[in-house]
């Protein structure tokens, strides 16, 4: 694993904006997409990310058992209202489509973060920029990146689940990430002969005599996808409807124990000392560990202390409550520290997005920097 300095494509802006990335460029004139460097990577190298990826979602979805047996949803701040539309959906098998684990990668040693279940976002560059750009400048190379074919695959089920019922897509239209990624994922399902509509999340109904979700039109919503997390929508004035309504939802509510950090110390306690995992707990257990907030994003409200010291911290507008990390300061390369956004589409291991930053927390304003594999040892 190697940080390589390279020449930037002449035309990278337009190239980026061509792939989808028309929110690359943040209101400091600053470029989230950085291709002034890229890291790379020997084939043994990602086939160690590809078997770490598989153990970890095993693990995740044995976690997912134990909690809902043992009864901990509580632990996870999850409203006791939609506990049984949870284990409702856990024992239906409900599909999921896509996830993103956050790992500490030097190249050997694999470490869990923090795992991205419910709406993971750096998807338009991970699955489509990055791919672009290697097809431009190392066009006889290779990347770890089978993501948007897993995807158009990973919709093909749900099309023979749901027949002809139209599949609605949802985020924030703020013409940003979460718009563009949302509809980047119906282009997927379209793909997948799935008939698709977007909707912004607002303009949600809620139909009180028919007991249905409906559009702009009246019509029912019987299939969703939403880029919108969970303990968000819970909050909303139809959340209470939520439970009741027949409206399949993606991704799935069982999905929500999965995008709490309290999973993490409840792996721990499942399998402790496991070699990709980081010590986790509900409260901490000396002077030295990373505080995260339970459905923290994006970095924000994340401490990281060290002796007693806090040594970084990101603002943000999670009060907690908490959960305590080993503390493993991201690995540095040439001044910046990676980390490795490793995606699992349809239960499947497919493709790499790395975000760098100067400082110890990735953060929203964090770079997306492209990879390529570079040897086949």
């Amino acid at each position: 694993m190697k940080r390589e300095v390279i020449s930037p494509r002449p035309n990278w802006i337009e190239r980026v904006e061509e792939a989808g990335l028309t929110y690359s460029l943040d209101d400091d004139g600053s470029h989230f997409w950085n291709e002034s460097v890229c890291y790379s990577f020997s084939l043994t190298e990602i086939e160690r990310l590809e078997v770490a990826v598989d153990d970890l979602n095993k693990m995740c979805l044995k976690a997912v058992e134990h909690v809902i047996t043992q009864r901990r949803l509580d632990q996870f701040g999850i409203p006791m209202t939609y506990w049984p539309f949870i284990e409702r959906a856990w024992e239906n098998e409900e599909r999921t489509i896509y996830g993103r684990f956050d790992l500490w990668y030097d190249g050997s040693d694999i470490k869990l973060l923090e795992f991205n279940a419910d709406t993971p976002t750096s998807l338009v560059e991970a699955a489509v920029a990055q791919w672009q750009w290697l097809q431009d400048v190392f066009p006889e190379g290779d990347q770890f990146n089978s993501i948007h074919e897993r995807l158009v695959e990973a919709w093909g089920p749900v099309k023979s689940e749901l027949g002809d019922k139209r599949v609605y897509f949802t985020s924030l239209d703020d013409g940003g990430e979460d718009f563009m990624t949302a509809n980047y994922l119906r282009d997927t399902a379209h793909q997948a002969g799935i008939d698709t509509e977007y909707i912004a999340i607002e303009n949600i109904g809620w139909h009180e005599r028919r007991r249905v979700f409906t559009d702009l039109k009246e019509r029912p919503i019987e299939a969703i996808f939403k880029l919108y997390p969970w303990e968000w929508l819970w909050k909303e004035a139809f959340g209470a409807h939520i439970p009741t309504a027949p409206t399949r939802w993606f991704e799935s509510p069982w999905k929500a124990i999965l995008s709490s950090k309290a999973i993490l110390p409840v792996l721990w306690e499942l399998y402790p000392d496991h070699p990709l995992l980081l010590r986790a707990a509900f409260s901490p257990w000396g002077d030295t560990y990373a505080q995260k907030p339970l459905w923290g994003r994006e970095g924000a409200n994340t401490r990281l202390v060290r002796g007693g010291k806090e040594v970084a911290s990101n603002d943000g507008p999670y009060p907690g409550p908490f959960v305590y990390q080993e503390l493993r300061e991201l690995p540095d390369f040439d001044g910046a520290h990676p980390v490795c956004g490793a995606w699992l589409v349809n239960g499947w291991a497919c493709g790499l997005g790395i975000r760098e930053d100067a400082r110890l927390i990735t953060s929203n304003g964090s770079q997306f920097v492209p990879h390529r594999i570079a040897s086949l040892s």
